[in-house]
């Protein structure tokens, strides 16, 4: 079999590796990938608005199933457009993308099936947002409508704060923005709760608590994500249970009384309050670094879970996990999530001596002339299993340690309220 994973991110790198495990694929292509691809597939540079291009490469190569790693091109419709073609594609159709694409679409459809979130109020132009903020208590979650790469949220402390987020949506820093979401604030602790769907059936496909903010103690920037662990802390086969009948089911009949169906990876983002959880928003796709920090304790071989899914045959697949306990860091470019410099070459990187149980995914990363460079904020991400988070963390920032890359940072204290 040939695979082509769509994508050039820490989340395409950790899928990429995994599918090279299956003794039932003997060629990987990454659109367009990255430096850590290269070494185990080959990297195709097309442009991935540009669907007819990587269709004609997909016929051409016979590439027999296509997994579509980032939001964008799901939201955009590239699953509709290659499945016009006969070409088996895991991943969310253009309408189920939705969920992601437009959080308003999401809202109304908890509202309608009532499906327990935060109360919100839609607001098209940035009077209208501020002049009801003059009458609300603080704190409050802003939220751009539109894809924002994780970075479209902001908890706002008060009127001021409040009133930069309106004027950074409204003008354009996450793209157009034609609304955005005024929340209540939920006081609970996040988990990210994951499950895998084939059309007709679903299965659960682990947790994670990822870290957006970019400085220690969950301070400062909202980024595309610090760091991850799983499983996360709250899990516990009651919550699953609420999670599953409260939140994605209703969901799925959501989808279905608009004519449409869900298949691909669904990230569930859950606020945690009192063992009840309220849905903060949906991904139609792994989340990244929750993708590099799941993944790598999968034991079944991924080929076959993807493959299943595109047949509408999931049910006959059964999903094992290693019981290790996994941690994810990611190191990111100095200046990261605001301005930072690209093309800096990461000098001690072939000095990293990977262990049992560690691994080292690309994220925004090229190789040029034998030589890797950064190109993205997000850069590295380092990962660990081992029988307690603890260990996990002092594994990495070893690793992160030898790297001695003067120009990256990163967050010591990933998984700190399940270690501390």
């Amino acid at each position: 079999m040939k695979v082509g994973i769509i994508g050039s991110g820490g989340r395409e790198h950790a899928i990429c590796s995994q599918l090279k495990k299956s003794d039932k694929i003997h060629e990987i292509y990454c659109f367009p990938g990255n430096a850590g691809t290269s070494k185990i597939a080959k990297n195709v540079d097309i442009d991935l608005n540009k669907f007819e291009e990587i269709k004609k490469y997909i016929l051409n190569q016979n590439i027999n199933l296509i997994v579509v790693g980032p939001e964008k091109p799901l939201v955009d419709g590239l699953v509709d457009y290659l499945k016009k073609s006969k070409i088996d594609v895991f991943g969310p159709n253009k309408m189920a993308a939705q969920l992601e694409g437009s959080k308003i679409f999401t809202k109304k459809i908890c509202e309608k099936y009532k499906i327990p979130t935060a109360k919100f109020g839609i607001f098209k132009n940035i009077n209208e947002a501020t002049s009801f903020l003059k009458n609300t208590s603080f704190p409050v979650v802003i939220k751009a409508d539109n894809l924002a790469s994780g970075k479209g949220v902001y908890i706002c402390k008060d009127l001021n704060e409040a009133s930069t987020a309106i004027e950074e949506i409204f003008n354009g820093k996450f793209g157009k923005a034609e609304n955005l979401l005024i929340e209540e604030y939920l006081d609970g602790e996040e988990m990210s709760f994951f499950s895998i769907h084939d059309g007709k059936n679903f299965k659960c496909f682990g947790t994670a608590q990822d870290h957006k903010r970019v400085l220690e103690g969950d301070n400062g920037k909202n980024t595309g994500g610090m760091g991850a662990y799983s499983p996360s802390r709250l899990i516990n086969k009651e919550l699953e249970k609420k999670i599953i009948d409260k939140i994605i089911k209703p969901t799925l009949k959501g989808l279905s009384d608009l004519n449409t169906e869900y298949q691909g990876f669904l990230y569930t983002g859950l606020m945690i309050v009192k063992n009840e959880p309220y849905l903060i928003e949906y991904n139609v796709r792994m989340g990244d670094p929750e993708c590099q920090t799941i993944l790598p304790k999968l034991e079944t071989d991924l080929f076959d879970i993807l493959f299943s899914c595109c047949k509408r045959k999931l049910q006959e697949v059964d999903i094992k996990w290693s019981n290790k306990k996994s941690l994810c860091v990611v190191v990111c470019s100095k200046g990261y999530p605001d301005t930072f410099d690209k093309n800096i070459e990461i000098e001690n990187i072939n000095k990293i001596d990977l262990q049992e149980n560690e691994h080292l995914f690309h994220a925004g990363t090229k190789i040029q002339n034998g030589k890797i460079y950064a190109i993205g904020g997000r850069v590295l991400n380092f990962i660990s299993l081992s029988d307690d988070f603890l260990k996990a963390r002092e594994n990495i920032i070893k690793n992160i340690l030898k790297l001695d890359w003067s120009n990256g940072f990163f967050r010591k204290d990933i998984g700190y309220k399940v270690i501390d």
